[in-house]
């Protein structure tokens, strides 16, 4: 998995290293690891937050609680479709096992038939 330091993050975002330290406080989704330095590692989870932030913030004119919120929802939102799509998966399983259930025993009825 891709990992990037606080300065290339700044390069590929174009958000200035201090804001980045501010949404990290402010936004409990933005959480990179550091290592014994103190250096920041960020993963591509984090830039992909940090993507969305930015356009929501500066694209959009949200306020830092109403972009906090949004990502909020849209992870909940992610989690609900993942859901469903288990689900369905799921569902096509079971359908997929009783069509060849239901072969077979056309398969059978018709070899016994002639």
């Amino acid at each position: 998995m891709a990992q990037y330091s606080i300065g290339q993050i700044e390069k590929i975002s174009g958000v200035k290293s201090h804001v980045l330290r501010y949404w990290e406080e402010v936004i409990p989704s933005i959480t990179p690891k550091k290592e014994m330095s103190g250096r920041r590692i960020y993963s591509q989870k984090d830039l992909e937050i940090i993507l969305r932030l930015k356009y929501l913030i500066y694209t959009k004119k949200f306020t830092i609680e109403g972009a906090k919120n949004q990502i909020i929802q849209d992870a909940e939102n992610i989690e609900k479709n993942f859901d469903a799509v288990m689900a369905i998966r799921e569902i096509r399983a079971d359908l997929s096992e009783l069509y060849f259930l239901l072969q077979s025993l056309k398969n059978e009825r018709n070899s016994n038939g002639k």
